[in-house]
């Protein structure tokens, strides 16, 4: 029997067969025992959902609408005579950044952001916060604001997927549904599989109830897991198997930013009083986001390093979201892991290159390798992404390298989107510019150099106002020719006065336009002359 230190596969092996065993998604592999010997097998996996707070970046706009300069006192909403509290920027025992909405209060006084009060109504006194985590999260509980002012009469919760860029609404709040967004008021349960993703306004959160009541505003992640896992979330398979198949309604609890749209701030259930606009403000002590990092299914931790989320990437996968195979693991196309079968999961792990076929190398543009005998070289076939070559290496006719993108990035090559009216073929060179006709210029042809119009092409101006001027009274029409007044003839109206009937009159009207542009050459050439600086 051979002795000596224990393989490290082996050593691992043992290592995994004392560790807790694994529940649902919680480890991407593990180390089980085959005819061969130790080896891997994979399993969907992600990280433990977590408070995201800590990770997060607030935004209050406008600036302004923070309180504290100037100074401002404020009072209570259910006694405009009971001023209890003063902000004051330069202070910071009463300053209300927009800070102490994520701030860890323990045992110690409750802390809040606040806006100004409503001192120019009928004005709106209208704020957006916005959160951003600079990743893809995933909500896993209720999202959770508590007002402590008064949860506001009308307000709109919207998300971000793509860093801020485009918005769409999470959920209406109002007092009265109908008259704040001409929507009937609904509830998450009156929802059903079919209308799990209707974004609905919601009248449970805005009616005044008394100061001293509720102050937690909720959108309802939970509620909408129920729809499909059933009251108490005791069918979570049923909920897994509708995510796998349904890239909308995984979509639908991932964000990036999250906004919150304050448009109306608590009124106590009756009309504004003018003469107590001080009661009326904004003050949020806590916004409670509970989720984990949205890592495809193949990382079961993420870590904050440099303020950026980062998920710990495994099955061969690569970016902050695990979005793409590492490189020479490209054998076939990126897919996310899958929750089924429950509760392991399917991994869809990327596969080395050289597994599939000797060493050919795609990059991810091919699945699919062939050897040519009489070439004696191996070559990827049907190559995607508007890549050629043997290796896909290179762009289609009609594409160039996107340099901005690494060569296994799905945009490497971008479209030379020549104009097909201003340039000479559809093609362009290594840095998108396409080749121009005569008169046109631009990287895509698309515009006219001086003394060209544009007419699905460029031609010569015949008139420009500049050089070639239309004479004797005629007036210059787009550039294109020039209408003569009195009985004057020619393309700028430099013929002589004519009587119907003259044969130069008719030489002059039937001028082919590749005359005239002979013509309106010549003149621009001898205006060219004349205007030349004697010597």
């Amino acid at each position: 029997m051979r002795s000596g230190p224990m393989p490290m596969l082996q050593l691992a092996a043992l290592i995994y067969s004392l560790l807790p065993a694994r529940t649902q998604y919680d480890s991407c592999k593990s180390l089980v025992n085959t005819d061969d010997g130790p080896s891997w097998e994979f399993y969907a996996c992600q990280p433990r959902p977590v408070s995201m707070k800590p990770y997060l970046k607030v935004k209050v706009e406008p600036a302004v609408v923070t309180c504290g300069d100037p100074p401002e006192r404020f009072c209570a909403l259910g006694n405009p005579y009971m001023c209890f509290s003063e902000c004051d920027v330069s202070n910071p025992d009463l300053a209300h950044p927009p800070k102490l909405m994520f701030d860890q209060e323990d045992n110690g006084p409750v802390t809040y952001w606040q806006s100004v009060t409503w001192k120019k109504y009928p004005e709106p006194l209208l704020a957006n916060i916005t959160l951003s985590w600079n990743k893809s999260i995933q909500l896993t509980e209720n999202i959770v604001i508590t007002f402590e002012a008064g949860r506001p009469t009308t307000m709109i919760l919207e998300k971000s997927l793509n860093y801020g860029r485009t918005w769409q609404p999470y959920q209406y709040y109002a007092e009265d549904c109908m008259e704040a967004f001409r929507m009937e008021a609904k509830n998450v349960r009156d929802l059903s599989p079919v209308t799990a993703l209707q974004i609905i306004c919601t009248e449970d959160y805005s009616k005044w109830v008394g100061f001293e009541n509720e102050k937690n505003l909720h959108f309802e992640v939970k509620e909408r897991f129920a729809i499909f896992a059933g009251s108490f979330l005791q069918n979570m398979e049923a909920l897994y198997k509708r995510m796998d198949i349904n890239k909308g309604l995984r979509d639908f609890f991932t964000l990036t930013d999250l906004r919150i749209r304050l448009i109306k701030p608590a009124t106590g259930g009756t009309f504004v009083q003018r003469k107590y606009l001080n009661k009326y403000f904004y003050a949020i002590s806590n916004v409670e986001v509970v989720g984990r990092c949205k890592c495809n299914m193949h990382a079961n931790s993420c870590y904050f390093k440099e303020g950026i989320l980062m998920c710990e990437c495994d099955h061969n996968t690569t970016g902050q979201d695990c979005g793409k195979c590492k490189r020479n693991y490209k054998a076939k196309s990126w897919r996310p892991g899958n929750y089924n079968p429950y509760p392991m999961g399917t991994a869809n792990s990327c596969v080395a290159a050289s597994s599939a076929y000797g060493n050919c190398e795609c990059y991810g543009h091919s699945n699919r390798c062939s050897y040519i005998e009489y070439l004696k070289i191996v070559t990827c076939v049907s190559c995607k992404h508007n890549t050629r070559g043997q290796h896909c290496q290179y762009c289609r006719l009609g594409f160039f390298r996107n340099s901005s993108a690494e060569l296994d990035d799905e945009n490497v090559c971008i479209g030379c989107n020549c104009n097909q009216h201003g340039s000479r073929h559809d093609r362009c060179n290594e840095t998108g510019h396409c080749e121009c006709k005569e008169g046109a210029m631009g990287s895509k042809c698309d515009d006219c150099k001086s003394g060209y119009h544009w007419r699905r092409g460029c031609f010569p101006n015949i008139c420009d106002n500049e050089l070639l001027l239309c004479q004797n009274g005629g007036t210059c029409q787009h550039k294109q020719r020039c209408l003569c007044a009195g009985g004057y003839t020619g393309i700028l109206c430099q013929g002589g006065r004519c009587r119907p009937g003259d044969q130069d009159c008719s030489a002059a009207s039937s001028l082919s336009p590749g005359a005239a542009t002979a013509t309106t050459a010549l003149l621009a050439a001898l205006a060219l002359l004349l205007a030349a600086p004697c010597s």
